[in-house]
């Protein structure tokens, strides 16, 4: 063998070689996506239980109630709440936005937007308000006001349009959308999907209830997320392993000829 054909040689396992790393490569990261959208489920579950938790423990939405104990510690959780139920839906999301099309980008998206326009409402309730409610008791009655319906006496603007967005567009529209796109894609649990669309229509019967009596109507919704998440998080994939293709040179078949 001359020294052509050594050197072609080499360079052919050096090409196998660096094919190999790459796909080697390739394939951690693919696992590496997989387990993080699968992980995606802690949020998700953690979100729908406290989005159940605290419904019963909810303060009445009053003024007296702002600085209370029981109000810091569930405006904080709504605040983890919406921060957590942003993660958890977007691992929903990815898990089956191939097949979700897009209905599925439709109702992420919408669905979204309300843990994102509730988040810094959450977080004002949590640490703002409990500060303004002996300087400015009429702003924090008006705040308080948007999730009750009785009339604060300030005029909110587009504090007011946000956070009706946030109901009408981003739970009832995305909840639903999400829903119905899930049910269609065929990744996750269809009945849990199923769940998800109805809780999101069902607080329209907020309008004939009594507020805070209307709270109940979220416990489907945190059900729902907790149930999508589960199945998220306990989902098995099946590793397939593929074989590498292996590239040859002209060269180096001639130099195996001689």
């Amino acid at each position: 063998m001359n020294v052509n054909s050594k050197t072609t040689i080499s360079k052919a396992d050096n090409l196998a070689n660096t094919n190999r790393q790459t796909a080697v490569k390739e394939s951690k990261m693919k696992i590496t996506t997989s387990k993080l959208i699968r992980w995606a489920g802690l949020p998700a579950m953690a979100a729908g239980i406290i989005f159940l938790a605290i419904q019963p423990i909810h303060p009445p939405d009053v003024l007296s109630s702002v600085t209370t104990g029981t109000w810091a510690i569930v405006t904080a959780l709504k605040t983890a709440m919406c921060l957590l139920g942003l993660l958890g839906i977007t691992g929903l999301y990815a898990r089956q936005a191939e097949k979700a099309g897009w209905l599925g980008l439709a109702g992420y998206l919408l669905f979204s937007l309300f843990f994102a326009l509730t988040l810094p409402f959450a977080f004002a309730e949590a640490f703002i308000l409990p500060l303004l409610a002996t300087e400015s008791p009429k702003f924090v009655e008006s705040i308080l006001g948007l999730a009750s319906g009785a009339a604060g006496g300030m005029n909110l603007g587009a504090l007011a349009v946000l956070y009706s967005l946030a109901g009408f567009v981003g739970y009832i529209l995305g909840g639903l959308l999400f829903g119905i796109a899930t049910i269609r894609a065929r990744v996750l649990p269809r009945w849990a999907a199923v769940l998800l669309s109805f809780s999101a229509v069902l607080v329209l019967a907020g309008a004939v209830i009594p507020h805070p009596l209307d709270r109940i109507m979220a416990v489907p919704m945190g059900l729902a997320l907790i149930w999508l998440g589960y199945s998220l998080l306990s989902e098995r994939r099946v590793k397939v392993t593929e074989p590498l293709p292996v590239t040859v040179s002209p060269q180096l078949s001639q130099a195996g000829a001689d």
